[in-house]
């Protein structure tokens, strides 16, 4: 198994590369998505699938590994999606 990714800067930028990954390939989802505020409904199953990729590829003792994924969601994902027509905004 490869070695666990313990540098806080490479694990933001891991998640950052799991979500950017994740939005290309449901660009539709993620407009309708963010359209009806449905976003985390819509893509649940999706983002779980990344948070997994994540969390092998990274070290369970590393701090703030559970905020690092989430906080990747919204400035990719969400920040990138903000010209998509929404009430949210």
């Amino acid at each position: 198994m490869a070695r666990q990714v313990e540098n806080p800067a490479l694990a933001y930028r891991l998640a950052r590369a799991i979500v950017s990954d994740v939005a290309l390939y449901n660009q539709d989802k993620v407009t309708e998505g963010i359209q009806n505020d449905s976003i985390f409904e819509l893509m649940e199953d999706e983002l779980e699938e990344g948070r997994e990729h994540f969390y092998t590829r990274v070290s369970p003792e590393l701090p703030n590994r559970d905020n690092m994924f989430d906080r990747a969601i919204v400035d990719v994902m969400i920040k990138q999606a903000g010209k998509i027509e929404s009430s949210i905004w």
